[in-house]
């Protein structure tokens, strides 16, 4: 509920961090402060706009209505009860993702397991649990990793959102009930060490499974001799691996030990944050993954095979 918390002294937000978190221009927020004292920033000593969780949670909550066809000027004049009235209403019957997304942003600002958990599956219901994953959490996930990576959002929000999302993810791998296809793969799947985000690993780890390949799961922060030794143990045709987090090893040099490491009968591919932007020409062996519906178009090919 909109009005049930205090602000939180542990977030402080500049006026950008509000424009990345909720989509609205930073000269809209401002033009909402002085014509309609929507939110109340304080200010330094230097006079720069800071805001705290309640501010943030008043504007996604804003941008909601607004969104859904509230005129500015209406909102303004609701009641904090009025506002958070309409806010629950919506979040019922609300099926447009960019509505869902903020609804998240602000359960993960209240730390509301409850509300978190509510919207997730109600979502699954309407969209299945793969789409769900790719046009509701990689987004909502996208949205606070800026967040994450500069500090703005504190740490007990991220692992709150991680860990529910988490759960989520290993209780739906542990549900697939699919039986192996008789030309399946062998998938190993590790993050480097270091890297501690697996979210998007164990995503792939369910849409391989879901298609009838063998997953060998090897988690976090994996050393590289270790990846050297399980292949020697158990065949792999296919390794992934993803880079979120900034890598303490030149991510090019870790790419390039990989592929001579395995050049000879492993196609790897790569993902993560960390990628996204490289433009190297990778090596043969070496494919990047920009989109989970990317891997998914991998994966059907491979399974077509």
């Amino acid at each position: 509920m909109l009005i049930s918390h205090k602000p939180n002294k542990m977030a402080n937000y500049t006026i950008r961090d509000l424009e990345k978190l909720s989509g609205i221009k930073a000269h809209t927020i401002r033009m909402w402060e002085k014509r309609y004292s929507l939110i109340e920033p304080t200010r330094t000593s230097t006079n720069i706009r800071t805001y705290c969780d309640t501010e943030l949670r008043k504007l996604l909550n804003i941008s909601i209505l607004n969104r859904n066809g509230i005129k500015i000027s209406k909102i303004a004049q609701l009641t904090p009860e009025e506002l958070s009235t309409k806010i629950n209403q919506l979040s019922k019957k609300a099926d447009d993702t960019e509505t869902q997304i903020e609804h998240l942003a602000i359960a993960m600002i209240d730390i509301d397991e409850n509300k978190f958990e509510r919207i997730l599956a109600r979502m699954i219901m309407q969209l299945g649990f793969e789409e769900t994953i790719i046009r509701i959490v990689y987004p909502f996930l996208e949205r606070i990793g800026i967040m994450w990576q500069t500090g703005t959002i504190n740490p007990a929000q991220e692992h709150f959102v991680s860990n529910l999302i988490r759960q989520k993810l290993i209780s739906a791998i542990d549900s697939l009930n699919i039986s192996e296809k008789p030309n399946h793969k062998n998938f190993l799947l590790y993050l480097p060490e270091g890297e501690m985000h697996e979210l998007g690993l164990l995503f792939f780890s369910y849409l391989i499974k879901k298609r009838g390949h063998k997953v060998i799961y090897l988690g976090q922060s994996v050393p590289f001799e270790n990846i050297i030794e399980v292949c020697r143990i158990r065949q792999a045709n296919i390794l992934i691996t993803s880079f979120i987090s900034s890598f303490n090893t030149n991510i090019d040099k870790y790419i390039e030990m990989l592929a001579e490491a395995f050049k000879n009968d492993k196609t790897i591919y790569i993902s993560g944050s960390q990628i996204q932007n490289h433009t190297i020409k990778y090596p043969d062996n070496i494919i990047p993954i920009n989109s989970p519906k990317y891997f998914i178009e991998e994966l059907n090919k491979i399974s077509s095979e």
